[in-house]
C-alpha cells in the first residue's frame, strides 16, 4: 500500500514574526485553548488532503514552475482576534491580514496549475491570510460565565516579506499536527 501524505502549501513566518505571535499565548493564558507550538505557525495558502508519492511529486514539480513566474512580496497582519468573528463559542485565535493582490494571485495561479493535477477544494472566498494562534476548547469555553469569558482582540502591525512558498505534510499525532517541509521553493 502507498503511503499518503497529508499536503498543504503554505507560507512560513520569519522567526521573529512567530516569536511576537507566540507573546500572545502568555497575554492570553486564561483563555482554555491549545496553543499552537511556534514552530507550526504558518499562513495555509492551499490544503490538498492526502496525496501518493506520485502525485506529490507532481505537485512539487508544478509549484516550482509557479514560483518560477512570481515575485516576492509583503503581508502585513493587522489583528488577533477569536474567529470566526460573531460566532460563540469561538473556534479559534488567529491572527488576520490585510488582503494582498500578489498572494490571491499566487494563490490562483496555484490552484490552476494543482487542479490539473489533484483533486481538492478551492476556497469561494477571496484569500485573507490568516494564522490559527489556538484551538478553543468549546467545553471549558461554556463552562465559564459569559461575563468572566476573557476578551481577545487587539490592533497589530507586523509586516514582513514573502520569500518563498513550502509544499508541506502534515502528520496528526496524539501532541498535535507535526508539521515538515518536503520542498521549499523560493519567489522571484
Amino acid at each position: 500500500m502507498n503511503k499518503r501524505h497529508r499536503t498543504f502549501i503554505a507560507i512560513n513566518l520569519p522567526n521573529d514574526v512567530k516569536k511576537v505571535l507566540a507573546g500572545y499565548q502568555k497575554k492570553w493564558a486564561d483563555v482554555p485553548a491549545r496553543w499552537t507550538a511556534t514552530e507550526n505557525l504558518h499562513i495555509t495558502l492551499l490544503f490538498l488532503g492526502d496525496l501518493t508519492d506520485l502525485e506529490l511529486g507532481g505537485v512539487c514539480l508544478a509549484v516550482k514552475g509557479v514560483l518560477e513566474k512570481n515575485n516576492s512580496f509583503n503581508i502585513t497582519l493587522n489583528k488577533v482576534a477569536y474567529g470566526p468573528e460573531g460566532k460563540l463559542p469561538p473556534r479559534y485565535i488567529w491572527a488576520g491580514g490585510q488582503v494582498s493582490n500578489e498572494a490571491s494571485l499566487l494563490k490562483k495561479d496555484l490552484e490552476d496549475a494543482l487542479l490539473e493535477l489533484v483533486k481538492f477544494n478551492v476556497d469561494a472566498y477571496a484569500f485573507h491570510p490568516h494564522i490559527t494562534l489556538a484551538r478553543i476548547n468549546s467545553m471549558a469555553w461554556r463552562a465559564i460565565e459569559p461575563e468572566e469569558r476573557p476578551e481577545v482582540g487587539e490592533q497589530i502591525e507586523l509586516t514582513f516579506t514573502v520569500e518563498s512558498i513550502e509544499v508541506m505534510e502534515s502528520e496528526l499525532t496524539r501532541q498535535g499536527p507535526r508539521y515538515s517541509t518536503i520542498e521549499s521553493h523560493s519567489l522571484l
